[in-house]
C-alpha cells in the first residue's frame, strides 16, 4: 500500500494509507455535494477537479463501479476502490399503477425501508422522495404519520432515490429528461433533517449531477419555522406548506406541530421567504380536503383571511384513505364549493389530481417499512374529535 511522503498530509489520508484493507472504513461518495466531494479529494491527496468528474459518472451516467470511470487514471481508480464506494439501496418492491405512476420500496438497512414515487405527466415527470424513515409529526390524515418514526435518512439514502429511479426508468445523459421535478413530499418531515436534505437539494441542482432548476426542486414542510428561514440562504428552492387548516384550534388537531409553531409564527415566515431576493417567489399551500372537517364554506373564508396578500398558490388535495382512519374524502361538490370561495377571495387555486391510488402511492398513503422507535401508542382519531372546529 502506498505511503505518502508528505508528513503534513491530512490525517484522513495518512491514517487510511497506513491501514490494512480490512480496517479501512470506506467513505460513501453518493451523498456528497460538489463542495464536500472536492474537499474529500483534497483530503486523499488528489486535485479538487476530480469531484466534478466523479459526480458526472455517478449521477449523470449512473456508474457506481470505479472501474467504469474511464477518464480517471488506473492509480486513482484503485485508490478509490480501497478508500470509497458508491452505495445504493436494494429495490425490495416495484409497483405500477394503471395511470403510469411507479412506486419503489427501497431497503435502507435491515430493519427499515422507504417508498419513492414517480408520477409521469404529459409535460413533466415528478419524483416524490422521502427524507426520514417514518415521521414523528403524527399528522392525523397521513399514513406515514401513523407508522411511527425510526431515524433521519442520510445524504446518500435520499439522493439514492433519484439515482435508483433514473436507472429504473432507463434515463441517459443528453436525452430528454424523464424526471424533470423532484419534491420532498414522501415519508418524513424534510425540515427536521436539514443536515441531509439541504446537501441533497444542492446535488439535484448541480450541473455536474442532475442540473434541475431551483423552481423544479420543492421542499414540503408542516411548518418548521426556523428551518423555513434557512431555505432562502442555504438552498433557495421552492417551498410548499402542509397547512390543511385555517385556524390554530383545528390545525393543532390535524397537524400537531402547530402547537410548537402556530399560525402566528408560520405565516410571517412565509412572507419572509417570498420577499427580497433576485427572483420572484411564491409558496404552494397544500390543503387536504376532509369531509365535514375542514371543507366548509366558513373554513374557506377563514383561509382567505389567513393568507391575505401572500404570494401563493393553494393546492386542494382530495383525501386519500388508508387503513384504520375514520376520515373521508370531501365530495366533489364540497371541493368545488370550497375552491369557489377561495377564488372569489382572490387566491390562485388548483385541485390535485389523485395519482397512484391503486398502489397506495397517492399523497398521504406512503408507509414503507418502519421499525418504530417512538414506542407511542398509535390511536385512531375519530371524526368527533375534529369536526367541531
Amino acid at each position: 500500500m502506498e505511503l505518502n511522503d508528505n508528513k503534513t498530509q491530512n490525517t484522513l489520508e495518512s491514517s487510511t494509507e497506513r491501514s490494512t484493507e480490512k480496517s479501512v472504513v470506506k467513505t460513501d461518495l453518493l451523498g456528497m455535494d460538489r463542495a464536500m466531494m472536492a474537499a474529500y479529494f483534497v483530503e486523499i491527496g488528489e486535485k479538487p477537479f476530480r469531484a466534478t468528474q466523479v459526480m458526472k459518472w455517478v449521477h449523470q451516467m449512473g456508474v457506481s463501479d470505479f472501474d467504469g470511470m474511464s477518464n480517471l487514471s488506473k492509480a486513482l481508480r484503485e485508490k478509490l476502490k480501497r478508500l470509497a464506494w458508491v452505495r445504493t439501496p436494494k429495490i425490495l418492491a416495484e409497483q405500477y399503477s394503471d395511470d403510469g405512476t411507479i412506486k419503489w420500496l427501497l431497503e435502507m438497512d435491515h430493519h427499515n425501508a422507504v417508498e419513492t414515487v414517480f408520477i409521469p405527466e404529459k409535460n413533466r415527470g415528478t419524483l416524490c422522495i422521502s427524507s426520514q424513515v417514518g415521521c414523528a409529526l403524527e399528522c392525523r390524515f397521513c399514513s406515514t404519520g401513523q407508522q411511527g418514526f425510526n431515524r433521519n435518512l442520510e445524504n446518500w439514502e435520499i439522493i439514492a432515490q433519484m439515482w435508483v429511479a433514473n436507472k429504473a426508468l432507463g434515463c441517459k445523459p443528453k436525452e430528454e429528461r424523464r424526471i424533470s421535478n423532484v419534491v420532498f413530499m414522501g415519508m418524513g418531515e424534510p425540515l427536521l433533517n436539514v443536515t441531509h436534505t439541504f446537501p441533497v437539494a444542492r446535488i439535484l441542482m448541480d450541473d455536474f449531477a442532475y442540473g434541475l432548476s431551483k423552481r423544479r426542486v420543492t421542499i414540503s414542510t408542516a411548518g418548521v419555522v426556523p428551518a423555513i428561514d434557512k431555505i432562502k440562504t442555504e438552498v433557495d428552492v421552492s417551498l410548499a406548506i402542509s397547512l390543511h387548516a385555517p385556524n390554530n384550534r383545528l390545525r393543532d388537531c390535524l397537524v400537531p406541530l402547530n402547537k410548537k409553531y402556530p399560525l402566528e409564527r408560520l405565516i410571517p415566515s412565509l412572507y419572509r421567504y417570498v420577499e427580497g431576493g433576485h427572483s420572484k417567489k411564491h409558496v404552494t399551500i397544500e390543503y387536504v380536503m376532509l369531509d365535514q372537517v375542514n371543507d366548509r364554506v366558513e373554513h374557506g373564508h377563514e383561509l382567505v383571511a389567513l393568507l391575505g396578500d401572500l404570494a401563493c398558490k393553494v393546492n386542494l388535495i382530495p383525501f386519500n384513505p388508508f387503513p384504520n382512519t375514520d376520515y373521508k374524502r370531501s365530495s366533489n361538490n364540497a371541493i368545488h364549493r370550497f375552491r369557489a370561495v377561495l377564488e372569489e377571495g382572490g387566491l390562485n387555486v388548483t385541485v390535485r389530481k389523485t395519482r397512484g391510488e391503486d398502489i397506495d402511492a397517492a399523497c398521504g398513503q406512503l408507509a414503507g417499512k418502519v421499525a418504530d422507535r417512538t414506542k407511542r401508542t398509535i390511536h385512531r382519531v375519530t371524526l368527533d374529535q375534529t369536526v367541531n372546529f
